[in-house]
């Protein structure tokens, strides 16, 4: 019987190595927490149907003595990175049936180690959202609570981990698309720094904010996974050279911008738990710092529109994906573009046409792009001064199905994920504990109380994850305190 729970990429590679369980076992045990546990949560789009064949390849692989980190670990795949001859749609039905023509480098990487796909997972369409609730596939429910969602856009990959459903998953954060699920789901999410991994292979939603990331248990499987999708690709010209992280300080510098947190629009249990972290990491040797950062909401959300509309100009229903006939090529576009996108997508292309119009482009587009210069120059000079940057992961727990209708209140959500993005910093969710909330819970549940997770992001340098890693593990010894 394998332990689930407590495994980590870690101990699974010394049980594999040490023949305690084969590839092909491991694989069918989480096929079957997929089978139970799936219809439920809507995590996976597809299970892929050779699992066992692929989990059969790394037994042989390791029967001829091979090993590598990830060889035989089964992973998710958010529904957004391609994988050579399967389904990819964006969670978007002008994709629904397009089959993917080459590996994205992160998956060739994977396929070299030997590493098993079980599936590809839910999300927001096009990466656009904060609850996977703008799939065209239905919403993921949270594992904690299946009436509340799993937060997004990376949703279903973070589901798929907390619920036990795969060993470590991929995602792609945008705005915080990876830690934001990953902290309403009780994991760990990585954004790396930007060109830190190669987006060739990965649809574009915003392509100067987009990067590829770990969703994990544990800070050092977060590493491990990190460590072999990471470096220069020849295909993606943004992607940086390898280099050494920063030496980790025993004595770090935290950096705490109390005057975001403070504001209204925070959650109280949210705020009341951020201030037990802060107390717990100062007890522990950490030296925190009041800095002051501004929001930055508006400067991301006007590129955000921007590039979304450009990128998903693409996607015409000509060349490939959801074709509709008209009575002329306008026509096939309107009927096409209008069926296969859904409301959210349609909503972030109007309005990034609109700050890129003429006689609006300089008053938007040009001066949001001045105010990141800008930015990014705080950020060197503040990382001259604290090592990392601590805040929530997002303002509140996940919220109900449903509750957030209005797009404004979905936009505020990002309030504390959306710096890392825009100056293209690393930054890490960690699970920071749990809040208690009553009922009434789905039909499905007697419980009179649930407990929700909670996260808490450090942020730090241009290539320094090995420090995120770092303080991600020390702060797993300082909660279990």
């Amino acid at each position: 019987m394998i332990d689930l729970k407590n495994l980590t990429i870690e101990k699974a590679r010394k049980s594999l190595d040490a023949r305690e369980f084969s590839a092909v076992e491991l694989a069918q045990t989480y096929l079957n927490e997929i089978e139970k546990k799936n219809a439920e949560l809507n995590a996976y789009l597809e299970v892929f149907d050779d699992v066992l064949e692929q989990a059969k390849k790394a037994d042989e692989m390791m029967e001829k003595g091979e090993s590598y980190p990830l060889l035989g670990i089964p992973l998710a795949i958010k529904d957004v990175i391609l994988i050579k001859g399967k389904k990819v749609s964006a969670a978007s039905k002008i994709l629904e049936n397009y089959i993917a023509s080459y590996d994205a480098t992160v998956i060739s990487k994977l396929k070299k180690q030997g590493a098993v796909f079980l599936g590809r997972t839910n999300m927001d369409e096009f990466a656009l959202g904060s609850s996977t609730e703008n799939s065209a596939y239905g919403v993921t429910r949270n594992y904690y609570d299946n009436s509340r969602v799993s937060g997004g856009t990376s949703g279903g990959s973070a589901v798929a981990v907390s619920a036990g459903m795969a060993l470590a998953a991929l995602g792609s954060d945008t705005g915080g698309s990876v830690r934001q699920p990953s902290a309403f789901c009780g994991v760990i999410g990585l954004k790396p720094t930007y060109g830190g991994v190669s987006r060739y292979g990965l649809m574009a939603a915003v392509s100067s904010f987009d990067v590829i990331g770990p969703i994990t248990k544990t800070a050092e499987d977060a590493r491990i996974l990190f460590d072999n999708i990471k470096g220069n690709d020849p295909f993606d010209s943004t992607t940086l050279p390898n280099k050494n992280s920063a030496e980790f300080k025993s004595k770090l510098s935290i950096g705490v911008p109390w005057n975001l947190i403070n504001q209204e629009g925070i959650d109280s249990k949210v705020k009341e738990n951020f201030k037990d972290v802060v107390r717990r990491l100062e007890n522990s040797g950490l030296k925190i710092k009041n800095i002051k950062l501004p929001n930055c909401l508006p400067v991301y959300y006007i590129i955000n529109f921007a590039e979304v509309s450009s990128n998903l100009a693409r996607f015409d229903g000509v060349r490939y994906g959801l074709h509709l006939n008209g009575d002329n090529l306008l026509e096939d576009y309107l009927l096409s573009k209008g069926k296969g996108f859904g409301r959210e997508s349609r909503r972030r292309i109007l309005l990034g046409a609109h700050v890129l119009s003429a006689g609006y482009y300089d008053a938007y587009y040009g001066k949001a792009q001045k105010a990141r210069e800008a930015l990014k120059n705080d950020f060197k000079k503040l990382f001259s001064e604290v090592d990392l940057v601590l805040t929530p992961t997002a303002p509140t727990p996940a919220w109900k199905i449903g509750e957030k209708s209005n797009p404004l209140s979905m936009y505020l959500e990002d309030i504390f994920t959306v710096t890392a993005n825009i100056v293209g910093v690393p930054a890490i969710s960690l699970p920071s504990g749990f809040i208690e909330i009553e009922g009434p819970f789905s039909q499905s549940s007697s419980e009179a109380k649930k407990k929700l997770p909670l996260g808490i992001q450090f942020m730090a340098s241009h290539g320094c994850e090995d420090m995120l890693f770092e303080v991600g593990k020390k702060f797993e010894e300082v909660s279990k305190l």
